[in-house]
């Protein structure tokens, strides 16, 4: 697959709002990650050789960015695994679009063993889920965006 291909990739997602992208072609498979910076992550794998990762800068393809001046960060209160339900089976606690209230419980982060129910200091709407379900997060990263109500 050629950087022009990639690049029409890149568009697509834009264009459609996805935030990954995975394309399987003669023995290659591409998969292009979009993340909460506007840069993408493109991993390639091919069936006898190692795996390629690479992060891409959208540059022009990036779409304008958003006002989120009036956005509140849900931030994790500890290091541990986030998650965003309570089982692989259940739905999510907290999606994009749903209203949240204080002392709701948005995800659970995983330390050493136990489930820490993180509970919501805002009311308001989701705009933006930025950690991936059932992968490490850190003291203070920003795990939902919240346009308070």
């Amino acid at each position: 697959m050629n950087l022009k291909e990639i690049k029409e990739l890149i568009n697509l997602m834009n264009e459609n709002d996805l935030s990954e992208l995975e394309i399987e072609r003669e023995g290659t498979k591409i998969r292009l990650r979009k993340s909460s910076s506007g840069r993408f992550e493109a991993v390639t794998e091919e069936s006898n050789a190692p795996r390629l990762v690479r992060t891409i800068q959208a540059g022009a393809a990036e779409p304008p960015k958003k006002d989120t001046s009036n956005l509140i960060a849900v931030k994790s209160p500890m290091v541990g695994t986030f998650y965003r339900a309570p089982s692989p089976e259940a739905k999510p606690y907290a999606e994009i679009g749903k209203m949240i209230e204080v002392g709701q419980v948005v995800c659970i982060i995983e330390a050493m063993k136990l489930m820490n129910e993180i509970k919501s200091e805002v009311k308001g709407k989701i705009v933006e889920v930025l950690a991936e379900n059932a992968n490490p997060v850190e003291y203070g990263q920003a795990l939902f965006m919240v346009e308070p109500v």
